[in-house]
């Protein structure tokens, strides 16, 4: 049954028909799939480090070890340590950890064994500051008070994070303009194949009266139609490549790694991509049959 006038689509030049059509639809497909795949991965990154800088910004971590017999007792150092952290300017609060809380944290590596009570564990002191803290002076005074006591800055390895969030970022921008860059070509070899398919086409249509710009108008919806099906086609296998990614990620017991969970945000911003793929490609159709028509004698 033939389409209402108003919803059909003309097109003078049978570019339906063009052997360059399937190869570009699979191709945006592709590009748009690993598209969506390094911007999932920046987001997952970004999260991830957002929550480690929450939870753990302004923070110290005193750990003191078991010493050999003679020392004074764990319990006895762990209450000096804290003595002195509560005495500590721009210390809002330090709290020594129970050995049920240092056995679930030790339990990713060493598994239910870390809550065994003969196994000779350290004692943690999770400290939060409010202030700035002179983390040398107050290093020393803790291995004078404690003996056997470390302290760990939060605030150097989050750097650390960051900057390889910021370098993850690059990465994925990287690969997002590698990949536009051969959409691009992709479209341009498209274009000019159909150009030269149809060139006694389109000089029937100069002869009357079609300007450059309705023939590039023909290429826009044709390569426009290529690029959203196959935009929409690399999107679905991303989400669901990423929703696999996330059930099999939800079964491990492994706490370390970060969750992978897509939510409403992350779906706006993968559904960008097709579009940014659609767009990129008309730009570039109507430049190329300008460009090419223009050159022609």
């Amino acid at each position: 049954m033939a389409l209402p006038p108003l919803r059909r689509k003309r097109f003078d030049l049978p570019l339906a028909k063009d052997p360059t059509s399937r190869f570009l639809t699979w191709l945006t497909a592709l590009m748009v799939y690993l598209a969506a795949l390094s911007l999932a991965g920046a987001l997952f990154v970004s999260d991830m480090a957002r929550r480690w800088d929450t939870g753990l910004a302004g923070g110290l971590t005193v750990q003191i070890v078991p010493l050999p017999a003679g020392s004074a007792t764990l319990n006895e150092r762990t209450e000096a340590a804290l003595t002195v952290l509560r005495s500590t300017p721009g210390v809002k609060s330090a709290t020594a950890l129970t050995t049920d809380d240092i056995g679930r944290l030790l339990e990713p590596w060493l598994g239910k064994e870390a809550a065994d009570p003969l196994l000779p564990m350290p004692r943690l002191i999770d400290v939060v500051t409010d202030g700035p803290v002179d983390t040398t002076a107050l290093t020393a005074r803790l291995k004078s008070a404690a003996p056997g006591a470390t302290m760990d800055d939060h605030a150097v390895w989050l750097a650390d994070l960051r900057r390889f969030a910021g370098a993850l970022h690059l990465a994925a921008l990287a690969v997002m303009a590698l990949i536009g860059g051969a959409g691009v070509m992709a479209v341009v070899f498209a274009v000019r194949a159909g150009l030269a398919i149809h060139k006694h086409v389109v000089e029937l249509l100069h002869l009357m009266g079609a300007t450059d710009r309705y023939v590039a108008r023909q290429f826009e919806s044709h390569v426009l139609s290529l690029t959203l099906r196959g935009g929409l086609g690399g999107l679905v296998l991303a989400v669901a490549t990423l929703a696999g990614i996330g059930h099999a990620a939800a079964g491990l017991k492994a706490s370390l790694l970060p969750t992978v969970t897509i939510n409403v945000w992350h779906l706006a911003l993968l559904a960008v991509v097709p579009v940014v793929a659609c767009l990129l490609a008309m730009v570039t159709a109507r430049w190329t049959v300008l460009r090419t028509l223009e050159s022609l004698p």
